[in-house]
């Protein structure tokens, strides 16, 4: 083997590692991942997701998992160093996979290269809002399958647990529906010097509940009449952030999305009786979607629009714009948080984006 052969196979391997290790991370491997890596009588734990892996990155998933899985069976990787162990099975695959999953490694690898300066930023803001005694409540809300899990966990993943939740209600008990609509929400609310993330919101009110029929109109009217007068309060002491998000996919690539999910056993849980009927009333979120901008964004509590269809943009200017919404010490002066303004979309905006779309094709398109 020439010293170029060489040097190529090493990097392949260590792109592979990176998969290994990157995709782990996306499918709750990660949690072993760690430890695993540090006892060579485990490296068959550590390999054998590849197989798994590899069923969510190529065309051709079944044979190429199958492919790996019987290489796997083959090595004897309770005998052999880490480095043999992950340079036999490379040499084994076929020239194609290895390419995209090479390929696949990269961009996985560069993409989580890219936020690490956020996150570390995020962490300074963090630590900022402890000291000071500070609230940010920040607002995951829009269409399913939009990125909005994915972007939370990329938001959090460095953050110390200690002062920061992340809040998913599901749906309210029969108790709970006889209540104050925002009742179970202000209940979620931040102390001194916390972070409170909501994946959905008090909007549900607004956008799933009206066109699912789980909220009457006159529920509905009253919520959008009654909204701002509550926000308001919230962020009346001064030391309070409110940071509204919504995420927005295009209808081609929710529909990928969720086709995904329905063929992922790792992913299928994510199907609700929402997600099955979005594609079909599309159309009537969007109207809703129209009016939430046009009653709720304000100057004191505005919405921020992020287009989500490429998932590591819309992450990488969530980021930007929390950082951009509330003043720490020790922000870095040479990171750019400038926004992406065709990713991040002020709510006036986006509104008038819409009434465009209806003048020019009878409907907004998002």
């Amino acid at each position: 083997m020439d010293h170029n052969q060489e040097g190529s196979q090493t990097e392949v391997l260590h792109l592979v590692r990176s998969m290994l290790y990157s995709a782990a991370a996306e499918s709750q491997w990660i949690a072993r991942a760690p430890s695993l890596a540090t006892h060579a009588g485990s490296l068959r734990n550590l390999l054998e997701p590849f197989a798994e892996i590899a069923s969510h990155v190529m065309e051709t998933p079944n044979r190429l998992s199958g492919k790996i899985s019987g290489i796997l069976k083959e090595l004897d990787v309770g005998a052999l160093h880490d480095r043999d162990a992950l340079r036999k099975l490379v040499r084994k695959m076929p020239k194609g996979p290895r390419d995209r999953i090479v390929r696949s490694a990269l961009r996985s690898f560069f993409e989580s290269e890219d936020l690490k300066p956020y996150q570390s930023e995020l962490i300074k803001l963090q630590a900022h809002l402890e000291r000071r005694g500070h609230k940010a409540i920040i607002l995951f809300d829009g269409r399913d399958a939009s990125g909005k899990g994915g972007t939370l966990r990329r938001v959090t993943r460095y953050m110390n647990e200690k002062h920061y939740r992340v809040v998913a209600l599901g749906k309210p008990s029969a108790y709970e529906q006889t209540e104050l609509h925002m009742k179970r929400y202000i209940q979620q609310f931040p102390h001194a010097g916390e972070i409170v993330l909501f994946d959905r919101s008090w909007y549900n009110r607004a956008m799933v509940e009206p066109v699912m029929g789980f909220c009457t109109p006159k529920q509905y009217r009253q919520f959008m009449n009654k909204v701002l007068d509550y926000e308001e309060s919230f962020i009346a002491d001064g030391k309070t952030t409110l940071i509204k998000l919504y995420f927005s996919v295009s209808k081609k690539e929710q529909q990928r999305r969720f086709e995904r999910r329905q063929n992922d056993p790792l992913r299928a849980w994510k199907l609700s009786e929402v997600d099955l009927q979005a594609q079909d009333l599309w159309d009537e979120f969007t109207e809703k979607k129209f009016e939430l901008l046009r009653k709720t964004h304000t100057e004191k509590t505005p919405w921020y629009v992020i287009r989500s269809d490429s998932k590591h943009l819309a992450r990488l200017e969530t980021m930007k714009l929390i950082l951009r919404s509330m003043k720490y010490r020790g922000r870095s002066r040479t990171l750019d948080i400038s926004a992406n303004p065709e990713i991040v979309i002020p709510g006036d905006r986006e509104l008038r984006i819409m009434k465009r779309e209806r003048r020019q094709h009878g409907k907004a398109q998002r």
